[in-house]
């Protein structure tokens, strides 16, 4: 018997979505498994591509076949802009009922439909989402890359990926061109997509607004100068400097994980930042993982707010976002996100140096998996290998980039007692 549209409500669309991701990743795993890969490492494989992660445990990446290699770019490429969201553009008969889908699955405290209908609101992003993959895959043809990398790599670097198809990464192809086109997608995946369509209808006021598009440029911009300046000494130029602190300043608040440095041999201050920035990701919105840029603008305005109420105790202070007082709940609910997410990175840290790994490894690995970046320090750095973790640390891992691509709440409240009754 057909479903009635009716039945997509607010309470069982986040079994839905978590069912329809958790189906997605088990087949996913089919061309893996052909391959001749273990049930273990396909899952892992096909949870970081879906997930957007792009952490492998593949040790020799370039004996895969073009197909394989392709399906790997394919998968992220879904992934980015959501499997869901995508159901909701080709199938409108959803109605109503897919917006509940869609606020299940997105990213942010707070949902926005940027056109009345749901349907179409997804339809327009995925628009976006195609027409900026077209041009950033023509850019990487004219920058020397043979029709399959460049295909390959704007599928990973749009979708925030960040995989490649040559052990080297982008630096195989040795050109400046590529490396500074990747920083600036890197970038404008890393903004809400939604800030797109008000640019392309004339809505620039409202850009403008946006609190969390400006602290998102504010932390780009002095993220890259202590980067920059850190590493000055052990480069080139200035200019090789600025180069590589604005793309993997870039690659890590987009939480694509991408490297063209070993930045691990870099100063102190400036892996901190990284990992810093690798923690709160990019905007709401938008292809990157993370904690969000507009959860950490919303406490910082708070605790000033806090800060106030001590100075003036019968004063009336409001977190304003985008001009406007924002709502209560959104502050709790951005409140009560961070706790559960540092509790949830706690634990995995815990799991992970269980299983013999130091403090940083085991933290920064975390943080790469829940925040889908790949990417990390120590064991989870530019030359470590995924494949030497045990295996049941890899079905963690996997479940913990599932969980962190859904948000937390999406797949938590299905663990409460209420949720069923």
């Amino acid at each position: 018997m057909k479903m009635r549209i009716s039945t997509i409500t607010t309470k069982n669309s986040y079994l839905f979505v978590f069912g329809t991701w958790l189906a997605i990743v088990l087949i996913g795993t089919i061309p893996f498994l052909l391959s001749g890969i273990s049930f273990t490492d396909s899952f892992f494989e096909s949870a970081a591509g879906f997930t957007t992660t792009g952490c492998t445990v593949l040790e020799d990446i370039e004996s895969l076949s073009a197909p394989l290699q392709m399906y790997r770019a394919i998968t992220h490429w879904i992934g980015g802009m959501g499997i869901v969201l995508l159901t909701a553009a080709l199938f409108p008969l959803l109605g109503i009922g897919a917006f509940q889908l869609i606020k299940a699955e997105t990213t942010g405290p707070e949902k926005e439909k940027i056109t009345p209908k749901v349907a179409e609101t997804a339809k327009i992003l995925w628009l976006i989402y195609l027409a900026l993959t077209a041009a950033l895959l023509l850019l990487y043809k004219i920058g020397g890359m043979n029709w399959f990398d460049a295909i390959f790599h704007g599928l990973s670097i749009m979708s925030g990926g960040g995989i490649s198809d040559k052990e080297d990464g982008l630096s195989f192809f040795q050109s400046d061109f590529i490396i500074n086109t990747t920083t600036v997608f890197m970038f404008l995946t890393s903004i809400n997509f939604a800030l797109y369509f008000k640019l392309v209808t004339g809505r620039i006021k409202d850009i403008g607004k946006n609190s969390e598009f400006k602290v998102f440029i504010c932390i780009l911009l002095v993220s890259t100068v202590i980067v920059t300046l850190s590493i000055v000494p052990n480069s080139a130029n200035i200019g090789d400097a600025i180069s590589k602190g604005l793309f993997h300043t870039a690659s890590f608040l987009s939480t694509t994980g991408v490297a063209v440095s070993n930045y691990e041999a870099w100063p102190a201050i400036a892996q901190g930042v990284l990992l810093f920035l690798m923690l709160i990701g990019g905007c709401s919105g938008s292809t990157a993982g993370g904690i969000k840029i507009v959860r950490i603008t919303t406490l910082a305005k708070q605790a000033i707010n806090e800060i106030k109420r001590i100075v003036y105790p019968r004063g009336f202070f409001n977190v304003r976002l985008n001009g406007k007082p924002g709502r209560k709940d959104i502050i709790y609910g951005t409140a009560s996100f961070c706790f559960v997410y540092m509790f949830i990175l706690m634990l995995l840290t815990i799991a992970t140096s269980t299983t013999g790994f130091d403090p940083i490894s085991s933290f920064s690995a975390s943080i790469a998996v829940l925040g889908n970046t790949g990417l990390g320090f120590g064991a989870a750095g530019i030359n470590s290998l995924l494949s030497d973790f045990h295996a049941p640390l890899k079905w963690l891992y996997a479940l913990a980039m599932i969980v962190g691509r859904l948000e937390l709440w999406t797949f938590l409240v299905l663990f409460r007692r209420e949720y069923w009754e």
